[in-house]
């Protein structure tokens, strides 16, 4: 029997890595390069920029191989194996952005389960989901929820993942300062001590909402996001985000390989290491169908 946790952690892979597109106005369109921001952007066009390369809206087709590891505070760790395939469609004809295919390997009782995700071009569209289960042999539509309801252990919640749009909230650029470093609990390696960021300060619009602003760090050359700290009302740091990127010389595009999400109220850790990152290898649009879920032998 599939539980709803391995539902949901698959769904917070998928989003993790390809989620809603929250752009708006200016937005670079991926020509088999690398785009980077122009000196003198403003805030806003820089924050934009970013959600069009979190998503890795440059390339054509996108293919890897990773794992979600969970850490709760007493240091138990769960984990689990899957693969990801996405296609870039940018096609205004009928507002499709890019479609994403997620699924798992492992443990056993999940094997096999995937869920198949429409992304469209309108940033106030809901996506289309899909979810397979293949202990049923059926196909279940998924409905998305609110934005504040917690994934699995807390580390992450809808709005970080998948529902976040770039108009949700207001930006403010603080400045530039070398980041401190970063020490991964996964890894147990420093990243990017010394790194020269600018530093943005996003405020939600929304009421009530559970954190009211971000600090966001992004490496200055690429406005690669690297680190965030999310504040509550009292102004108390609650939650953290990191990302490790890959070496540009060693693939055509960045891409993150080490996302890790820290509670800290919670004492709780997630890490999604990410391998084999495949770019433009050619992949059929046909391929993201209900009828390939159908048929899969994972």
């Amino acid at each position: 029997m599939i539980g709803k946790n391995s539902i949901a952690l698959l769904c917070l892979v998928i989003t993790l890595l390809c989620c809603a597109d929250a752009r708006a106005g200016y937005v670079p369109q991926g020509e088999g390069k690398m785009s980077t921001p122009d000196e003198g952007m403003s805030v806003d066009d820089y924050m934009k920029l970013w959600y069009h390369l979190k998503y890795s809206k440059d390339c054509n087709d996108y293919h890897s191989h990773g794992w979600v590891i969970k850490k709760d505070k007493r240091g138990y760790i769960r984990k689990q194996e899957w693969l990801r395939y996405m296609i870039t469609l940018r096609r205004e004809s009928d507002d499709l952005d890019f479609k994403d295919l997620i699924t798992l390997l492992n443990p056993q009782n999940v094997k096999g389960l995937s869920v198949l995700t429409w992304t469209y071009i309108s940033p106030n569209r809901d996506q289309d989901v899909w979810l397979w289960l293949p202990s049923l042999r059926k196909i279940r539509r998924v409905s998305q929820s609110d934005g504040d309801d917690s994934f699995i252990g807390a580390d992450s919640t809808y709005d970080e993942v998948m529902t976040r749009k770039w108009d949700d909230e207001t930006y403010k650029m603080i400045g530039e300062e070398e980041f401190s470093g970063y020490h991964s609990w996964h890894t147990d390696k420093t990243y990017y001590k010394g790194l020269n960021c600018k530093v943005i300060e996003a405020t939600t619009k929304k009421k009530d909402w559970y954190y009211v602003k971000r600090r966001i760090f992004f490496e200055k050359d690429t406005a690669l996001n690297v680190f965030e700290d999310y504040y509550d009302e009292t102004g108390k740091r609650f939650k953290t985000v990191f990302r490790l990127w890959s070496d540009q010389s060693e693939m055509k595009y960045k891409t993150y390989l080490l996302p890790e999400f820290t509670n800290i109220r919670e004492s709780h850790s997630s890490a999604l290491p990410i391998e084999d990152v495949k770019f433009d290898q050619g992949l059929k649009e046909n391929f993201f169908s209900e009828r390939v879920l159908m048929r899969s032998k994972w």
